[in-house]
């Protein structure tokens, strides 16, 4: 690799002004060109001691809110529910008492979402005191929150 490019779009801009097409997938500088960039995301970042510290002491304090955890082995989004295997909808979520990652499983998979009757929605939250619904580790909670005005399209995409 070539220290003194002008980086990727420099030389994507130039290969156009000579009227090269883009190398095609499969091909010797395409593979080449994966190699290198590969390479540059093996690189180790360097932070400073005091920096890491720092960065540690924000994390612990809760001033950045991790997305993502391991659950069983695999990478898993936190707090962003999704369709389920075992219920309707299921979600991960950090219990905070024990550090743990939590599935919460939640809905009855053989009832549809009537939320958008005002009735049937007002009569659901008051049945299930989704006033206070209690802490994110329960069922209790993401159900309500399902039931909320916000259509369910938009909370599985976590808008």
């Amino acid at each position: 690799m070539n220290e003194e490019s002008k980086g990727l779009w420099a030389n994507i801009r130039a290969k156009q002004a000579r009227g090269e097409k883009p190398a095609s997938k499969g091909s010797e500088a395409y593979n080449k060109a994966v190699a290198d960039a590969k390479k540059i995301n093996a690189q180790e970042v360097t932070m400073c001691e005091k920096c890491a510290l720092g960065l540690l002491e924000d994390i612990k304090a809760g001033k950045f809110e991790l997305n993502e955890a391991e659950y069983d082995g695999r990478q898993v989004n936190l707090g962003k529910p999704m369709k389920g295997d075992v219920k309707k909808f299921k979600v991960f979520v950090k219990d905070p008492s024990s550090g743990n990652v939590k599935k919460v499983n939640f809905g009855d998979p053989n009832m549809s979402i009537k939320r958008d009757n005002p009735d049937r929605r007002r009569a659901f939250r008051a049945r299930h005191g989704c006033d206070n619904p209690g802490p994110r580790t329960k069922a209790n909670y993401w159900s309500c929150r399902m039931w909320s005005t916000k259509p369910v399209s938009q909370i599985l995409k976590g808008k």
